[in-house]
């Protein structure tokens, strides 16, 4: 790979949302980090010629492809970066690690076990040949998160006893909102679900070092309807003008049980009127607790059960300082960072761990995990909510 000349050519698969997020990630990362490699945005892959054509002019990728399978054909291209729905995840990431590629996928990992399960066999065949894999959850890279996960690794919360989670949006609480690819089973998997909450899943066992092993789960879809937008009229359940049908769920709440006995609640809904992106975890433990809001996503809560009762309470820690988790890259202490640093951090690990010739974190198998926590809750809510536990189907 022509990694070895001290470049990394990055080609990228999808220009929308996720597409301009990572970007600026790729754009940014070597500006501000000593990278051991040097990151190039070679070549932008989308099926529309003059869509992706003026993407690549905006975002600053240098040339552009319709057929996505091409990159996999240049040598001048290491890493492919999948940002399209997660209808495309397992046939565009199979194909990349087979051609010798990295891989850095967006999450969900995929839209069903089975499909995750193959992307992890060509990971760990791909590896073998030096090539990488991995799956795409940032908000463990805001610097309050990471720092959340060394405290708890620290041992400042004791025994983990309580999880709680959430991730409150309102973008759908209309619902005159028009039908998008988010809203369609066969193109996304699930809704609330997979899209947000599989963040917070993958949070729960990211901060507490432990997995999830059984769940009950409810499902609900408050709006079975949608108005069909002409770019949307292709979807599954649509019929051109008027109205199509919501395949997937609104919103999932369920609880857990963590493998070190602790227990876990979690709700994830796009139809909390007022919560933009409000990711909340609390961690109660034997010795203390944690808290945070994305809302608020400079500040981390602790709570220190051993303080004098007289002044004890929750701390609040503007995680700003360069002995912070990334922070020493950035601003002057109390000068906060935004959304878009996380995926930032995500290449710096990223290119360190290629560097390194070391495997990325998280994992496709990590993004296996999280799959089968969310097929679980699936198969519970089916259920009417049995208990379900999470296994290698």
């Amino acid at each position: 790979m022509s990694q070895h000349d001290g470049r990394l050519g990055v080609g990228m698969v999808g220009y929308a949302f996720m597409g301009a997020a990572h970007s600026q990630a790729w754009r940014v990362a070597p500006r501000f980090f000593d990278l051991p490699l040097r990151p190039e945005m070679t070549v932008v892959a989308g099926r529309s010629a003059d869509r992706v054509q003026a993407a690549a002019e905006r975002l600053g990728w240098a040339e552009a492809e319709t057929d996505w399978r091409r990159l996999l054909e240049r040598d001048d291209v290491d890493v492919i970066d999948i940002c399209t729905p997660g209808d495309t995840h397992a046939e565009i990431a199979v194909a990349a690690l087979e051609a010798g590629k990295h891989v850095l996928c967006e999450k969900p990992l995929a839209n069903s076990v089975a499909e995750a399960e193959e992307m992890v066999r060509a990971a760990e065949s791909a590896a073998a040949g030096g090539a990488r894999a991995m799956v795409g959850f940032t908000y463990r890279r805001v610097p309050a998160i990471s720092l959340a996960r060394e405290l708890v690794a620290e041992g400042r919360l004791g025994q983990i006893r309580h999880v709680r989670a959430q991730y409150l949006q309102d973008w759908i609480a209309d619902p005159d909102v028009p039908l998008s690819w988010r809203l369609d089973k066969q193109k996304a998997g699930s809704g609330a679900l997979g899209d947000i909450g599989a963040h917070v899943v993958d949070l729960a066992q990211f901060i507490t070092g432990e997995q999830i092993t059984g769940v009950n789960g409810l499902l609900e879809t408050f709006v079975h309807e949608r108005p069909v937008a002409a770019e949307f009229s292709g979807l599954q359940g649509a019929a051109g003008e008027g109205r199509g049908a919501v395949t997937v769920d609104d919103a999932a709440v369920f609880f857990g049980r963590l493998s070190g006995g602790a227990v876990a609640t979690f709700e994830a809904t796009r139809f909390a009127w007022g919560r933009k992106n409000a990711i909340r975890i609390e961690i109660n433990g034997s010795q203390g607790s944690l808290a945070f809001d994305f809302e608020d996503m400079n500040v981390l809560h602790y709570f220190d059960a051993s303080d004098d009762a007289r002044t004890a309470g929750f701390r609040r820690i503007v995680v700003t300082e360069p002995d912070h988790p990334y922070m020493a890259a950035w601003w002057p202490a109390g000068h906060g960072l935004g959304y878009e640093h996380g995926f930032v951090h995500q290449v710096v690990d990223l290119v360190h761990a290629l560097a390194a010739g070391e495997q990325p974190t998280p994992s496709f198998a990590d993004g296996l995990q999280v799959q089968r926590v969310l097929d679980a809750v699936e198969r519970s809510a089916a259920a009417e909510g049995a208990w379900t536990p999470v296994t290698e189907q």
